[in-house]
Formats: structure tokens, C-alpha cells, sequence
């Protein structure tokens, strides 16, 4: 089991950097009424619960052939002296990521949510090892995040089947409707991925609900909505391809415009660099 606290985060803001910006933290449904990928109903779900599950992507001979380009990302990094934790921003560095991030079936569910003008900003394998034994305590992403408003969906792709055995993301159901909530810091001995949590988190939602996917399946949530994981106790590998998306109209903070790219529509404020797919050498 790894010892040190892994490396995944190492992005986020400073939180007193964070409290320097005016942040619109509230949940903004979905209001398209003709959507394209989604339905009316599973739009309402999304509205209702803050996450929609499962949604199909991948085959599962497509599903397998990324999951060996993830493999062989995975090998490098932990060679490297990374974590497993730790392949950030991956969208900037491999081009099939880059172009998972772009895929047309991904881009159209989160349009229905977002609207037509659509940025890609995040792409993240959190990837809890056989036996990782850390959990990442209750949180909301927004909090973390310099950006506004927050109008920012995640796609969760399921590099590998995840199931409660192995570690699945769970939900609160109903809580992304409060807006900010307190996040306490975390101390070493909880091995907590994260280093804040939310306590008492159940009175915020309804019982917490199992995001158990199939290898190919993605869900949906909202940033603000209430979600971790358990200690991978399992001798099964449980990897999730993290993919961001916010509207375009969203402003980032900090140096955040560089990891946007414009996978729909336009980016007609000028928000976000648009940077080009990563070359061959990431491919």
C-alpha cells in the first residue's frame, strides 16, 4: 500500500487563494427542452439528484483498447515515481485522451445538460489500486475549483468495472442544492485522498447511492453534489477517467483558462486558451 499522500491534488488552489475570488456556487439545472442524447426524464433525474447513471459509451472491445493505452500511462508514471493518483490534465499530455475528452457521444450528454457552447477542461484517472486502502471522504468539486459560475458537469468513465466491492463512487442524492457547504480539514490518519471532508454528510441528501458502472459505462453529476469513495479493499483494480466540463461562459481564475478546449460551439467571451491536441508523442 502506498505510504506518502498521493500526488493527485497537487493542483488545487491554495484555499486562501480561493476566497480572493467572487464565486457564483449555486446549482444551475438543465433547461434544454429538446434534448439530443439525453431524455426529458433523464434530464429531470439530473435536475432532481445533482447525477445521472449509467450512460453507455464505449463498446467493449473500445473499452479495452483504451484501457491498454491507460495501462501503458499508468506503467510510466508509476516508473516515474508518480501515483496512480496522479495523471492530471492528462487531455494536454495524451492525444487518445484529448480525443476521449472530445468524443462525440460524451459531448452531446453534456450538452443537453450544459447548453450548445461547451468547454473541456479536465481530465484526471483516479485509479485506486488492489488493496489501496485510501478513501476520498465526502466533498463537493466546486469548492475546490477557481471558477464561476458553477455551472460544471463531470463525466465519470469507467476504465475498469466498478462495483461496491471495488471501491465505486458514491452520491448524496439531493445535495447539490445547497450551495457551498463546510469542508473540514482531514488529518493523516484518516488516509483520505482529499486533506478536506464534509461531516455528517447524509443530512445534506437522501441515503447514499452506489455509482456501480460496467467498464465503457460513464455517469453524470453536478460539481456541487456530494460524492467519495471507500478504501479499495479488493484484489480488483477500480480506474474512473474524470472528465470536466463547464459551460463557456464560465470564467477561470488563476491560470485555469490554459486547460480549457472548446469541444462544442464557440467560446464566444474569449474565456479559454483552446490549446491544440497534444502530438503524437503523447498520442
Amino acid at each position: 500500500m502506498e505510504s506518502a499522500k498521493p500526488q493527485a491534488l497537487a493542483y488545487v488552489p491554495d484555499p486562501d487563494d480561493l476566497t480572493q475570488i467572487e464565486r457564483d456556487l449555486r446549482f444551475h439545472p438543465a433547461i434544454t427542452q429538446e434534448p439530443k442524447a439525453l431524455s426529458l426524464a433523464q434530464l429531470a433525474h439530473y435536475n432532481q439528484h445533482g447525477y445521472l447513471r449509467p450512460v453507455p459509451i464505449f463498446t467493449d472491445d473500445e473499452i479495452s483498447a483504451l484501457r491498454a493505452r491507460f495501462d501503458d500511462v499508468l506503467a510510466q508514471t508509476l516508473a516515474s515515481g508518480g501515483s496512480s493518483y496522479s495523471i492530471a490534465t492528462a487531455h494536454r499530455k495524451y492525444g487518445f485522451v484529448y480525443d476521449i475528452l472530445k468524443h462525440p457521444k460524451i459531448v452531446a450528454a453534456v450538452c443537453d445538460i450544459l447548453g450548445p457552447d461547451v468547454i473541456g477542461w479536465g481530465a484526471h484517472f483516479f485509479c485506486k489500486m488492489p488493496h489501496d486502502g485510501k478513501r476520498v471522504d465526502w466533498h463537493q468539486d466546486a469548492v475546490f475549483w477557481p471558477l464561476t459560475p458553477s455551472k460544471t458537469v463531470t463525466v465519470w468513465l469507467a476504465i475498469d468495472d466498478a462495483d461496491p466491492e471495488n471501491a465505486n463512487m458514491r452520491f448524496i442524492p439531493g445535495s447539490h442544492v445547497h450551495g457551498p457547504v463546510m469542508h473540514l480539514p482531514s488529518s493523516a490518519a484518516e488516509d483520505n485522498v482529499l486533506n478536506l471532508k464534509i461531516e455528517n454528510a447524509e443530512q445534506f441528501g437522501d441515503a447514499p447511492v452506489d455509482d456501480t458502472l460496467k467498464a465503457g459505462e460513464a455517469s453524470l453529476h453536478s460539481d456541487l453534489l456530494l460524492h467519495g469513495s471507500e478504501p479499495n479493499n479488493s484484489d480488483r483494480r477500480r480506474c474512473g477517467l474524470t472528465l470536466r466540463y463547464c459551460a463557456a461562459e464560465v470564467k477561470a481564475h488563476l491560470g485555469w483558462d490554459d486547460k480549457g478546449i472548446v469541444v462544442a460551439g464557440e467560446d464566444r467571451a474569449g474565456n479559454w486558451k483552446n490549446a491544440a491536441r497534444p502530438g503524437e508523442a503523447g498520442a
